[in-house]
């Protein structure tokens, strides 16, 4: 549980109690008021949730993960059973109530907030991100259905999803679409009960079709006859694959099947389906032709936990590496032998090695202060009396969930690989288990939006649209921070290449504008770096504010973590924030050199 931490009290009604905890203590951006109905969540039960998760992601989770993997899923007779061990140990989940932690209590859920929730659901993906997906997908259908769910539906349904007793699923792809939704054929056809008969296929359906619960409830993207043809025409659907009785049990079996599993590069222990519909039965959600809407609802959430994903795979890919090279001995070390006894120096004393390690340790560090600042963000935009505060914490929300979803997965990728590389020939075979790490890492920078999509979405719709208002709102609170620490020295060495990042990220952001008037490929073109660019933002703040407390807490009882702290700082700042400087000179060059060559040539010259 110590490796999860989070700052105690961070949730209580008063901000002064929030009490220092390391890199914690300065991510509580608490209002004045604290937020309204979590006044329950003290430090003693903050710290009782975290023990709890921690002993169940170790003792239950991890040692299911490499056999899940080798194991995989089966079908057979339209009958989907997962890995050995993977059933019980959700039965285990439910019982112990983490499926309802961040539920309503009107429907049976223990009323806590996302910034409790997300640290729980860092340690299940880090032990086990094929199996935690099954949770995962779950609490997405719950937020939709709870948002757009008409109240018949939320009364007979969201009780038995909060309890774990059946599962959810987000039903969007089809063969001939993944990112371009308009082209959905699936079809509705509303029948006279104000049920709809749903047909069409879905596929890469993650948790489509498993053992692990007595029903699934799928929220299904489809089109009405008389719909526009395009993304506007899109309505969402309830789709059980078992239809309840009056009495709420399961009764009558859906035309809702697998009709097949696919065979992956990772997360082999998650069902991933093709889901095909034949007339199945499903009630709107939300309105007619407001799909999409009622869809993001589960999609922000969802993105928010691929980019966990990132970084709970790049944790545990970094915990295996740190200790394989504190103990692996090889060679001597360039600037003198370090230890002695031993027939050669552990790995851990050559620079390339720190590179790899310091580089996992910065961008998981980072990853996290984000996050769950970006998790109570939401608990804000969700529970804050202030209508202001809300507005803010929305407009946030929605500027940097791009941000966590793409920069944290990226990242999380770029560690599993370097901490795969510390174990050198041993970490390509499947007996050490990080290999598995990498594969389980590739998918989470595919799905949910692939991360030039969400670079797109970025720079289109959150920043230029809105002509850059919730930009501003973000570099405003990173000035206002730099403004306050103007007189403190120890800072510049973070304050002065802080906000030259952010004028350079203003500069950028008015010329690509500009540009875009008369060529929107300027957008396409710089949308992945940019997106980099401000990622490496955002980081930066994080880890400036870090840097802050670790600078002020040297000599205190707990140096040798504020010591690290500080020394992790300097060298994100020093060794990866650098990348900016590509990154700008790339945005740049513009848009000619990726559009002036004409299609037939890329076939040219081989």
């Amino acid at each position: 549980a110590a490796l999860f931490a989070m700052p105690a009290g961070l949730l209580a009604q008063d901000k002064a109690s929030v009490k220092d905890s390391g890199q914690w203590a300065v991510v509580a951006d608490l209002p004045e008021q604290g937020l309204v109905g979590f006044a329950e969540v003290t430090p003693d039960v903050i710290n009782q949730y975290l023990e709890s998760s921690a002993q169940f992601a170790e003792n239950e989770l991890a040692p299911l993960n490499q056999t899940g993997d080798i194991e995989g899923c089966k079908l057979e007779n339209g009958v989907v059973t997962t890995p050995k061990g993977f059933k019980e140990a959700y039965q285990q989940f439910c019982e112990q109530g983490y499926s309802s932690i961040c539920c309503a209590p009107a429907y049976g859920g223990q009323g806590m907030p996302l910034t409790l929730g997300l640290p729980l659901m860092e340690m299940q993906i880090s032990a086990n991100v094929a199996w935690s997906m099954y949770p995962g997908l779950s609490h997405g259908a719950y937020s939709a259905l709870l948002a757009h769910g008409s109240d018949e539906l939320r009364q007979r349904y969201l009780p038995k999803l909060v309890s774990g007793i059946w599962t959810g699923t987000m039903c969007l792809t089809e063969p001939q679409c993944g990112t371009d939704l308009g082209l959905i054929k699936t079809r509705a056809i509303a029948n006279d009960d104000g049920s709809y008969s749903i047909t069409g296929t879905k596929i890469f359906i993650s948790a489509g079709e498993h053992d692990m619960a007595e029903n699934i409830l799928h929220l299904v993207l489809a089109r009405l006859p008389d719909s526009p043809k395009d993304i506007k025409g899109l309505s969402l659907f309830l789709v059980p694959k078992w239809i309840p009785d009056a009495a709420g049990n399961p009764a009558t079996r859906n035309a809702i099947s697998a009709g097949s599993l696919e065979h992956k590069m990772g997360i082999k222990g998650n069902a991933t389906a093709v889901m095909n519909l034949d007339g199945a039965q499903g009630w709107l959600l939300g309105e007619v032709n407001k799909g999409m809407a009622c869809m993001f609802t589960m999609m922000n959430a969802a993105r928010l936990g691929i980019g966990m994903h990132g970084l709970g795979l790049g944790e545990i890919a970094c915990q295996n590496a740190v200790a394989y090279a504190q103990e692996r001995v090889q060679m001597r070390a360039l600037s003198g032998t370090k230890h002695a006894d031993l027939p050669a120096d552990p790995l851990i004393v050559h620079p390339d090695i720190r590179r790899m390690l310091l580089t996992g340790k910065a961008y998981n560090e980072g990853a996290r202060a984000f996050s769950y600042w970006l998790a109570l963000q939401l608990d804000i935009e969700e529970h804050a009396s202030d209508e202001a505060q809300r507005q803010d914490a929305a407009d946030l929300v929605a500027l940097l969930t791009p941000i966590a979803k793409a920069f944290m997965t990226d990242n999380g990728y770029t560690v599993t690989n370097l901490s795969q590389q510390v174990f050198g020939g041993h970490g390509y075979i499947r007996e050490t288990g990080m290999e598995q790490f990498v594969r389980d890492a590739r998918i989470s920078m595919i799905y949910e939006g692939t991360n030039g999509i969400q670079a797109l979405d970025l720079i289109g719709r959150k920043i230029m649209m809105d002509q850059g208002q919730k930009l501003r709102k973000f570099t405003k609170i990173v000035h206002k921070f730099c403004q306050a620490q103007a007189d403190d020295a120890a800072m510049s060495e973070f304050i002065t290449p802080l906000q030259q990042l952010l004028k350079d990220i203003t500069d950028l952001t008015m010329a690509i504008g500009m540009q875009a008037m008369t060529n929107r490929d300027e957008v396409g073109a710089a949308a992945v770096d940019y997106l980099r660019l401000l990622g490496h933002l955002v980081y930066g703040y994080f880890w400036a504010r870090m840097a802050k407390v670790a600078l002020t807490k040297q000599a205190s009882a707990a140096a040798p973590f504020y010591v690290a702290k500080l020394a992790t700082a300097r060298f994100y700042y020093s060794r990866l924030m650098t990348e900016t400087a590509t990154l700008k000179a790339s945005i740049q060059s513009g848009a000619k050199n990726l559009m002036e060559i004409e299609e037939d040539a890329f076939a040219l010259g081989y």
